[in-house]
């Protein structure tokens, strides 16, 4: 341990990251004081966390077109195929939300086709009501397991 020279020790500090402002007022310091200002909102502020999907490839495409597209809604066949199915089982809205875990808002949505199709909520419905709601032959009843 004779080898180690103390003198040639350089110690520095860390630098700082970027400050994350919650008040206006600070927001205003900063920009009095010419700091670089970006604001930002949170995606998935007041959604349904549970299935905030970020399907990438479709933000890149939107980036690179100019017109402002709403995103895709269920179709109304697959809307009408759920309501048929569930009346069909004599189950109401509740149970069936109930059954697949989501709240009846957004079984509601899906029947009034007026909800960005899920396939994880596509799937679960799917299981529950027995009937095919994706791809081709939408409202076919799905073959059951036999014992």
């Amino acid at each position: 341990m004779t080898d180690v020279d103390f003198g040639q020790l350089v110690i520095r500090k860390h630098n700082k990251g970027p400050k994350v402002a919650k008040k206006e007022s600070d927001l205003n310091a900063a920009r009095r004081a010419g700091a670089v200002v970006g604001t930002d909102r949170k995606i998935a502020a007041g959604g349904n966390k549970a299935h905030q999907g970020t399907d990438h490839q479709r933000i890149a495409k939107l980036d690179r077109e100019n017109e402002v597209a709403p995103p895709a809604k269920i179709a109304p066949s697959v809307g009408r195929a759920i309501q048929d199915a569930r009346q069909e089982l004599k189950l109401s809205q509740k149970d069936v939300a109930q059954k697949i875990n989501e709240k009846p808002s957004v079984l509601q949505d899906y029947e009034s086709s007026k909800a960005i199709p899920n396939p994880q909520i596509l799937g679960k419905l799917e299981r529950v009501l027995g009937v095919k709601l994706r791809g081709a032959d939408i409202g076919k009843k799905l073959a059951t397991k036999k014992d």
